[in-house]
């Protein structure tokens, strides 16, 4: 796996470069630059209103006393997905958009969770004991 994932992120470059030149043969320059922008203003937009709703969600989950263990690995996709969409290129653009498919991030939680290990260490605060405070003058302090 690892060897996938290493030789994926040299290959990345090269195919983003025949994606730009294949793109750009198919719809022009000025489009295709257009295009690079466009999406990545908008997957930043996404992953902004996505990434808060889970942010809140993980919040009232950890409130109740649960472990959010799959709201944090879909915070972590979407973290991904906006890492890429802000990357140029119109593969990178294709992956980030598709990790912001819910049914997408579903099915690579399910394959990624068989090796995951989640521990929690999060206890609910309760209030703790009330502190007294101590008056001095001036004149006690030295």
């Amino acid at each position: 796996m690892a060897r996938f994932i290493a030789l994926a992120l040299l290959a990345l470059p090269f195919i983003e470069i025949a994606g730009f030149i294949w793109v750009g043969g198919q719809i022009g320059i000025l489009a295709t630059l257009a295009a690079i922008v466009l999406t990545a203003v908008a997957g930043i937009m996404i992953v902004r209103w996505q990434g808060l709703g889970m942010v809140l969600d993980s919040r009232a989950m950890m409130a109740r006393g649960e472990v959010p263990a799959r709201q944090f690995a879909d915070m972590m996709m979407i973290a991904l997905a906006g890492l890429l969409l802000v990357v140029p290129g119109f593969v990178t653009d294709l992956i980030g958009f598709a990790l912001l498919i819910p049914p997408v991030r579903g099915a690579l939680y399910r394959l990624l969770s068989r090796n995951m290990v989640v521990v929690s260490t999060y206890r609910p605060s309760q209030p703790g004991p009330a502190y007294k405070s101590i008056d001095l003058d001036s004149g006690d302090y030295r």
